[in-house]
Formats: C-alpha cells, structure tokens, sequence
C-alpha cells in the first residue's frame, strides 16, 4: 500500500511539475507572440511613415501644385508647389478651399466635379495686379464600391505660356505694321510713276530716293528681325575672344562721325584701356546700336560720351550717355524690348526699327551679361552693359 502511495504521490508531483512547466511555456509563448505583435506594429507604422515621407517627398517635387481634398472637401493634402502657387505659408489641412483661396471658380470647379465625375482644362485667372492665368484639372476620387471618397485637383501655371503668346501675337502685329509701312509707300510712289509721273524727271528722281529709302528700312528690318530670332534660338554663336574696348569705341565713333556731325553732336570717349572677353563683331553692333540710338534721339548740337570702368566683381561696366530729352520712368523697363518706341512717331521718322536695344540686351545676355538704362526727364539717359574681363 505504501508503495501505491508513494507511487501516485510521484505521479501527483510530476503532473504538477508538468503543468507548471505547461503554464510556464504558455507565458513565454504569449509573451513572444505578443513581443512579435509590437514588433510588427512598429514595423508597419514605421513602413506607414516611410511610406507617408515617400509620398510627401513625390508631391512635393512635382512642378504641379496638388490638392487632395476629403469626402467633405475640406483640405487632406498640399504639396509644396500648390503652396508657392498661392504664397500660402499656414497649414492647411482640415480647411475648406473656399475659405483658403476665396476664389469662387474653384468653388464652381468643384460643384462641376460633383455631377461630371472629371473636368479637365479649366483656367482661372487670378485677380492680381501682375495677370496669373491657371489650368486645373479635378477628378472626384472613388472607393471600389464607387462611393465618393475626395476630390484630387491638380494646377499648372499658365502666366508664362499666356505671356508668350500674348508676346508672339504683339510681335507679329509691330512686324506686320513695320513692313507694311515702307511697303505702302514703296508701292504708291511705284503706281505714281507707272502713272506718268516717270516722265518728270525731278519727280521721278525724288520718288526713286523715297523708294530707295523705304527699300533700305525694309532690308534693314529684315537684317534685325534675322539677327534677333539667331540671338534668341540660341543658334548665333560667340568668337569670344580678347577685345580692345577702347579701340573698338573709337572705332564706332569715328563711323558714326559724319552722322553726328550733321545734329552738330561731339562725340567724345572716356573708355579706358579695358579688355573684355567678348565676340567683336557682336560688340561692335552693342556699341554701334547705342551711339546711334544717343545721336538720333539725343538734343541738337549735344554731346555723346562712352566710357567704361573694372568693378570690383572683376566685371567691366560699359556704358553710353546723351543729354537728350530722357526717358520717362516707366519706360525705362521696356525700352529693351522688341519695337518698342518710347516716341513712335520720332523713332520711325528717324529710321529705326524698334530692333535696336532689343538685339543689344540678347547679345549682352550672350555674353552672361547685364544691361540697364538710367535716365531722368530733361536730362539724357544712359545705357550700361557689363561684360566678363579677360581675366
């Protein structure tokens, strides 16, 4: 009997012995699941926030401004385009976009997106004093079960593509004008003289000369019209090389003499003994351009002065005074722009084609550098262009 005693006591003893070695595994297998449970939520989270940087760092290097909006369109999601598009430094999620922008074609926009699933193109122009002109497009964002879920829009900056097509049509407008100036004159003094007017010779000798000019506005045009599209495309290219500046605005000078002589204008150079590295032939048209622009446009018997200094970034500074008439602030900006006339009717009385300061600013450009123009009213103006040294 004592032997069935001890017996079932050891039995008792090890079942006991084994369930709490039972238990104690149970609690090391739920402590490891549940270590591996944390382990995984904080991978995923982690792979969440990556995830979530990934798409912050995509958005925010697209060009495009994108704009996610949720179920109650209010603000889910900005890159940082849509945010320089509108100067918006505030954060912006959770806001509506109507109390955002206050423009009320995006809250048309997004009405249209509501019943149309899509719209595509839509342009807006924003109401500021420099015209801003964009394109949105939007789509409604939908769940499998096609229940609404947002509204993504995505936005792209027209300005620069409207002001070069307002440019393109401003261009082919001053060119068709430009030409078809010397044209009409050239074809009324030709039916003229087929008319009988040939059979004066004083006549037909001053109709050949007004002819004869126009032909030569017309060529002269032509010629700036094909070294401005050269200059512009990129496909003129530079024989830089080192330049005397001195001799070269001596040289100009001494070309446009005889055409000084004839306003009583003295021409008078202040250039130093500077070198720039420079295209000459490109440099002799900058010079050229400027002298006879401060000859034609500055006062009878006046002075036309070209001068020139080193600034302390290594640059060279050129630069080409008159004591002319000025020029009214708010032309200073524009008057490097193509054919444009601070005095229309002056300008082509004079001969010019509006090209002139226009092809000095692309060759300067050329050259990696600046061209400017400083006048006050009654008291001349100058042209200032800065050119690499040699050095």
């Amino acid at each position: 009997m004592s032997v069935w005693l001890a017996l079932f006591i050891l039995t008792l003893a090890a079942l006991v012995w084994l369930h709490y070695r039972w238990r104690q595994r149970f609690a090391e297998l739920q402590s490891q699941r549940t270590a591996d449970l944390d382990a995984l939520r904080q991978r995923q989270q982690q792979t969440t926030l990556e995830a979530q940087a990934q798409q912050k760092i995509l958005f925010d290097s697209m060009l495009e401004g994108l704009l996610l909006l949720d179920r109650t369109k209010k603000i889910y999601l900005a890159n940082r385009a849509f945010k320089n598009l509108f100067d918006l430094k505030v954060e912006l999620r959770g806001k509506t976009v109507v109390e955002t922008l206050r423009l009320h074609e995006l809250d048309e926009l997004l009405k249209r997106v509501e019943s149309e699933k899509q719209v595509l193109d839509y342009v807006i122009r924003l109401p500021e004093m420099n015209e801003r002109w964009l394109q949105v497009n939007a789509a409604a964002i939908t769940n499998g079960a096609g229940e609404r879920e947002g509204t993504i829009l995505v936005f792209h900056d027209l300005t620069r593509l409207k002001q070069l097509e307002r440019q393109r049509e401003e261009f082919v407008a001053n060119v068709s004008h430009e030409l078809r100036t010397p044209l009409s004159l050239i074809k009324g003094y030709v039916e003229t003289l087929l008319d009988g007017a040939r059979d004066n010779p004083e006549v037909t000798e001053r109709f050949l000369k007004t002819i004869e000019r126009n032909a030569n506005r017309l060529d002269l045009l032509i010629q700036d019209l094909l070294t401005i599209s050269a200059l512009e495309s990129g496909r003129m290219k530079l024989d830089l090389q080192p330049v005397n500046l001195r001799a070269l605005a001596e040289r100009v000078l001494n070309d446009l003499h005889s055409k000084a002589e004839g306003k009583g204008t003295r021409l008078v150079c202040e250039m130093s003994e500077l070198v720039a590295s420079a295209d000459p032939h490109r440099l002799d048209q900058v010079f050229a351009n400027l002298v006879d622009n401060a000859i034609k446009y500055g006062r009878m018997n006046g002075m036309v002065t070209v001068g020139g200094k080193k600034l302390a970034d290594g640059r060279i500074e050129i630069f080409v005074r008159d004591d002319g008439p000025g020029i009214p602030p708010e032309a200073l900006d524009r008057v490097f722009e193509r054919f444009y006339r601070v005095d229309k009717a002056r300008s082509r009385d004079q001969g010019g084609t509006g090209l002139g300061l226009s092809i000095v600013k692309h060759i300067i450009h050329a050259h990696n550098g600046e061209v400017r123009a400083e006048s006050e009213p009654g008291k001349g103006a100058t042209f200032y262009c800065t050119l690499p040294s040699r050095d």
